[in-house]
């Protein structure tokens, strides 16, 4: 039996680039038109962080349709792709299932139920957002991939991932790792899969958390060096 310092990735993949592409094919026939309405939910998300919150009496509000919609996308992705789909071809895909699950109640709790997430225009999370929700569906068809095998916003864990990381960026106060941690591991295990059956797109998932988490360290390290007010009495 080799040791184990000698596999590779490609030595505990279970399934090949081509079943992975197919499941995507059969799922999104199978939702269909279930993606339409996710990149509608995904643009009004957008339109959402692009309107102004500060000043306004129902940025708590849209603050929580925000996180809702997001929760909502996890819980589907969840239930219907990992739970369902997913685990045909891997047994840990359930695992998944009760981590994007996890992430969902997550944003249901803080976003929603206490109302702890405000945002605020800031050019490298909607960027983010933004590739997640229009770039990314289109790299896939360039690469290789058929259009029927392209990955949606709000039905597709990956872009779902990417776009959740855009918008925990542009919230206010201090980052939220909590509902950060998900997201980027997510995108760490989709990116060393991908690279295990040397798609030509894994890449994407692993390149989205280097802006993500060079843009919340620096906003948490400028947050810390901030000067404290005091008020003597």
């Amino acid at each position: 039996m080799p040791e184990w310092w000698t596999y590779t990735l490609s030595d505990i993949q279970s399934f090949s680039l081509h079943s992975y592409y197919r499941l995507f094919e059969l799922y999104n026939a199978a939702i269909w038109p279930a993606q339409v309405i996710a990149v509608a939910l995904g643009l009004g998300i957008g339109s959402g962080l692009h309107l102004p919150h500060r000043g306004s009496g129902l940025h708590k509000w849209r603050s929580r349709i925000i996180a809702a919609l997001l929760a909502a996308c996890w819980l589907w992705v969840a239930i219907v792709f990992h739970a369902h789909r997913y685990a045909t071809l891997t047994c840990t895909a359930r695992c998944f299932a009760w981590g994007f699950g996890l992430e969902a109640a997550l944003l249901l709790w803080i976003g929603v139920i206490r109302g702890r997430l405000t945002f605020e225009r800031r050019p490298a999370g909607l960027a983010i957002f933004l590739f997640a929700l229009v770039v990314q569906p289109l790299i896939g068809p360039l690469l290789g991939r058929s259009w029927r095998q392209v990955e949606i916003f709000g039905v597709a864990p990956d872009p779902t991932a990417i776009a959740t990381l855009g918008v925990l960026l542009l919230a206010t106060g201090r980052v939220r790792w909590e509902l950060m941690v998900l997201p980027l591991l997510w995108c760490a295990i989709s990116g060393a899969t991908l690279l295990s059956m040397n798609a030509p797109d894994a890449w994407i998932p692993l390149a989205a958390t280097v802006p993500s988490l060079s843009v919340a360290v620096s906003k948490a390290l400028a947050r810390r060096r901030r000067p404290q007010t005091t008020i003597l009495i």
